[in-house]
C-alpha cells in the first residue's frame, strides 16, 4: 500500500523534474499535506468529490484569502494530475478571482527619511540598493560583487523570479556607495556577497524586514509598508518621471505588462494634471 510519505517523496521529485522554485515546492508540498489530514484519508483513497468539498471548506468555512485558496488548487492540481496521474474535471470549473488592489507606494521624502534613520551600515544601504534598483527582498540579498558591471552602468539580476536573468540600470550615486563600503567595509564571505552579517552568513530576510519595520516607526509612518513597498515605489517613481510601462517592466522583471500597469494608478503627475484640468473647467460653477 502506498503511503503518504511515499507520494510526498514522488511529489517532490515530480515537482523538481517539472522545474518549480523552492519557495513554490514548500508551498504545494504543505497544501497537500493538509489535504489529507481534513479528509483522514489516504491520498491514493481520495476522489474528484473529496476535492471539491475541500476546496469550498477553504473558501467558505475557513474563509481563507484568494491567494492561499489559488494555492491549494495549484497543489492538487499538480498532485493528482502530474504525479497521481489522474485527470479530475473539478479542478476545469475552480476559479479563485484575486481583488486588484493598488500596492502601497513612498513618496521619494518618505523613502530618505527611513533610509536615513537605518544606523547599521550594511543593513541601510542593503535597503538603499533594493530601493534604488526595484530589487525583490530576496534578489537584494543575494547579490554579489561578480554582478555589478560598473563598465555598462548596470547590475545583472541572475536567476531571479521564473528563474529570469535581467540588467538593471544601476544609478552613479549608488555605484560610488557601493566602491566605499566595498573598500572600507568589505564583507568577509566566501560567495563575495555584497551584503553579509555577523561571521560573514548571509544577512536573513527576517532580520532585514524587522530593521525595516523599526525604521518605520520611527518615522511614524502612518501607513503599512514593508520592504517590497521599496520596490513598487521605485517603479512608481519611474512612471512618474515619464518612463514607459514597457522599460519598467523589464527593469522590474514582469511576466506580464499588465502587472506594470498597475503603477499607472498610483502615479501622481496624471492625478494632478487632472486636478488642473477638472480646475479649470468647472472655475465658473
Amino acid at each position: 500500500m502506498i503511503t503518504l510519505e511515499n507520494w510526498r517523496e514522488r511529489m517532490t521529485e515530480d515537482m523538481r523534474l517539472h522545474d518549480l522554485r523552492g519557495r513554490t515546492i514548500g508551498a504545494y508540498t504543505l497544501a497537500v499535506r493538509l489535504f489529507p489530514e481534513r479528509l483522514e484519508k489516504a491520498p491514493q483513497d481520495a476522489t474528484e468529490e473529496d476535492v471539491r468539498k475541500y476546496v469550498l471548506h477553504l473558501r467558505d468555512e475557513r474563509l481563507q484569502a484568494p491567494s492561499s485558496i489559488n494555492i491549494a488548487v495549484c497543489a492538487l492540481r499538480f498532485f493528482f494530475a502530474r504525479t497521481m496521474q489522474r485527470e479530475y474535471d473539478v479542478f476545469d470549473l475552480m476559479r479563485v478571482t484575486k481583488p486588484r488592489t493598488l500596492p502601497a507606494v513612498l513618496s521619494r521624502a518618505e523613502v530618505r527619511q527611513l533610509l536615513t534613520v537605518v544606523r547599521h551600515p550594511v543593513r541601510r544601504l542593503a535597503l538603499t540598493t533594493i530601493y534604488a534598483q526595484g530589487l525583490r527582498l530576496g534578489e537584494g540579498l543575494a547579490l554579489q560583487a561578480g554582478q555589478i558591471e560598473s563598465s555598462r552602468s548596470v547590475v545583472m539580476v541572475r536567476n531571479g523570479k521564473g528563474g529570469k536573468d535581467r540588467a538593471i540600470p544601476l544609478p552613479a550615486p549608488l555605484l560610488q556607495r557601493l566602491r566605499r563600503y566595498w573598500k572600507e567595509e568589505r564583507p568577509a564571505s566566501s560567495e563575495r556577497l555584497l551584503f553579509v552579517g555577523a561571521e560573514g552568513a548571509a544577512i536573513h530576510e527576517t532580520t532585514l524586514q524587522k530593521t525595516f519595520t523599526a525604521a518605520c516607526s520611527e518615522v511614524k509612518l502612518e501607513r503599512h509598508a514593508t520592504i517590497h513597498t521599496l520596490r513598487h515605489s521605485y517603479a512608481t517613481h519611474l512612471v512618474e518621471a515619464g518612463i514607459s510601462l514597457r522599460t519598467v517592466q523589464d527593469i522590474l522583471g514582469h511576466s506580464s505588462l499588465r502587472t506594470t500597469e498597475v503603477y499607472m494608478h498610483v502615479t501622481l503627475p496624471g492625478r494632478e494634471r487632472v486636478q488642473a484640468v477638472v480646475d479649470h473647467l468647472m472655475r465658473d460653477l
